[in-house]
């Protein structure tokens, strides 16, 4: 594998959305492995077997591999069937991790969390964090609503793409 060379250092940090970018890139050209260097930050992803499976891991420079993280619990979810939990799932907007880490409520421990159910959201509104080897990513909505159902619970490990909220919209 070639050696990948750093951005511009014009680009800024790495962003959810550059992450996002990287992720569909891969995804649509099929590349196995991918390594970016860029600001002090790690980015590797690559394919796991099976079709359209990747992994995606990011770390600061001199970061220990992070222990394996547990498969994510629904406890809310799980006496209902597939079929029941979709049809009631489609009433909502699903915000959903866009990527592996910590599932925070808060900005920090003593503090009141970000929203809670029954609260009016609108684009933009900060949702919850996210932490990725200690970058910490705000989780917005993307649509104005309610916020119907909040699935994880605080400091728990999410996995990419798992639900994290469902928004009635307006």
């Amino acid at each position: 594998m070639r050696e990948p060379t750093a951005p511009p250092a014009a680009w800024g940090p790495i962003t959810i959305e550059h992450l996002r970018e990287i992720i569909r890139l891969c995804r649509e050209n099929d590349i196995a492995e991918l390594k970016v260097k860029h600001q002090g930050m790690r980015i590797y992803v690559k394919a796991r077997t099976g079709p359209g499976a990747v992994e995606y891991v990011a770390a600061p420079p001199a970061a220990a591999v992070p222990a394996a993280i547990a498969p994510p619990s629904d406890a809310a979810l799980v006496s209902s069937t597939p079929a029941e939990i979709e049809s009631e799932e489609s009433k909502y907007v699903v915000v959903r991790s866009p990527m592996v880490g910590t599932f925070y409520r808060a900005p920090a421990p003593d503090a009141a969390p970000f929203v809670e159910v029954g609260d009016a959201v609108r684009e933009n509104t900060v949702l919850c964090i996210v932490e990725a080897m200690k970058l910490m990513n705000e989780i917005k909505a993307e649509t104005r609503g309610v916020v119907a159902k909040i699935l994880v619970e605080n400091a728990q490990s999410v996995e990419y793409n798992q639900p994290l909220f469902w928004i009635k919209p307006e």
